[in-house]
């Protein structure tokens, strides 16, 4: 069971949701570094769980304990270990499901693969308990990125049809993705986010939950990150957001809009700044062409389901009998994931690109 990505800056993530703890190990970082551990907690708090109606009431602190990598408030080189403690678990909750598997959940093809010796408790290694070391990660990463002049930043996109206004491609700035970064509940349009709410508050009654779509952006970022083919941005991205659990779907610029679009509709004419830098008149692609920055903002968007643990009686199998079952998933789950996918969505969004400006020698300072 592999749990690890990146080319130079490596990232390694361990645990269970029911275990005694989880973590990551981040090697590759440049040495030097402060960390403010501030910015870390306010990550965390974002996504971490029982700060919010819309999410499930589980409570945990997310406090992350760095064991290794730091000294004095700056990373030292060596690899960065952290680990964070899981403080509220009720693994009776999930006595039942290693022979009745949860519909949309991995627990039938995690048996499959690892021949019932999976940890099923919480979803196990499976579990959305296992963004927290990706929002540390990313905490770290675009603190760093940050002071090379580089932004990220996302917002809840979409609830269940619900949508808050999309990002300006071409007016995406460093003020904007940082106050989106600050808050819970990221929003364009705050005016949405009441319909939202509501929404949301409708599923959990119906003991039923909603899907919804997190829209991420980077700016500050120099032309020429990248290679074509199979080392391109949206390669080493793809994988990246298709590691956050329920992430269906996924596009960048326009995306799945080209399919309606012409030729002289979709390119991005080019044309020369007041600084006499290269710059588009439109940004339709996201800021990518041919798996390479082009210096506009960097977008993309990414399709969250509906969380798959729901109250609701619904039709599985009992593994152990061989006959149809029915089952009706206890535990604290949340009807919404996608506020708390933001912040994970960011984080994987500036890891890659850290991980990218290592690799090609781009990271200046």
């Amino acid at each position: 069971m592999s749990s690890s990505a990146g080319d130079t800056v490596k990232l390694s993530v361990f645990g269970e949701s029911h275990g005694a703890a989880v973590g990551c190990v981040i090697q590759g970082l440049p040495a030097g570094e402060p960390l403010d551990e501030e910015a870390i907690a306010l990550q965390m708090a974002r996504r971490a769980p029982g700060r919010d109606k819309t999410a499930t009431p589980r409570k945990e602190s997310d406090t992350p304990r760095i064991l290794s990598g730091v000294l004095d408030g700056r990373t030292t080189g060596a690899p960065l270990c952290m680990e964070i403690l899981n403080e509220d678990q009720r693994s009776g909750d999930y006595a039942d499901l290693a022979r009745l598997p949860r519909p949309g959940h991995a627990d039938y093809t995690g048996h499959v693969r690892y021949h019932g010796y999976n940890d099923i408790r919480g979803g196990g290694h499976f579990s959305g308990r296992l963004t927290a070391p990706l929002v540390f990660a990313g905490a770290v990463c675009r603190q760093i990125l940050r002071r090379r002049g580089i932004a990220v930043g996302g917002h809840v996109a979409s609830v269940h049809g619900i949508e808050d206004a999309r990002f300006d491609p071409m007016n995406v700035n460093a003020e904007l993705l940082d106050r989106l970064a600050a808050v819970p509940f990221p929003l364009l349009d705050p005016g949405s986010g009441e319909r939202m709410r509501e929404e949301i508050e409708c599923a959990r009654r119906d003991l039923n939950s909603v899907g919804g779509v997190v829209e991420v952006a980077a700016c500050g970022l120099p032309a020429g990150i990248g290679s074509p083919m199979f080392d391109g941005i949206e390669n080493k991205l793809a994988a990246l957001f298709f590691g956050i659990p329920a992430v269906k779907a996924l596009e960048f610029g326009d995306g799945f809009g080209f399919a309606g679009l012409r030729g002289s509709q979709a390119n991005d004419p080019y044309t020369y700044n007041e600084g006499g830098e290269v710059v588009t008149t439109s940004n339709h692609n996201g800021g990518l062409l041919g798996g390479i920055t082009n210096g506009m903002p960097l977008i993309a968007r990414l399709t969250v389901k509906p969380t798959s643990s729901i109250s609701q009686p619904q039709q599985t199998v009992d593994l152990v009998t061989g006959r149809p079952a029915t089952l009706q998933v206890k535990g604290r789950h949340d009807p919404c994931i996608v506020p708390r996918a933001v912040p994970v969505a960011e984080a994987m969004l500036a890891y890659g690109l850290l991980d990218r400006l290592v690799s090609e020698g781009r990271l200046d300072g």
